[in-house]
């Protein structure tokens, strides 16, 4: 069986890059929330308890 290489379409390569950046970011803005404020989600978990 011979190797074959496979075309990815650019567009796809670059929209996942761009998924990638933006989960990152949420990530990164969740530990933020998570350090400054000690909650998650700010606001929800007390409106329920």
């Amino acid at each position: 069986m011979e190797n074959q290489k496979r075309k990815i379409d650019p567009q796809k390569i670059s929209a996942e890059k761009l998924n990638g950046r933006f989960a990152l970011n949420g990530v990164i803005a969740l530990v933020g929330a998570y350090i400054t404020i000690g909650q998650i989600v700010p606001g929800i978990i007390l409106e329920f308890i």
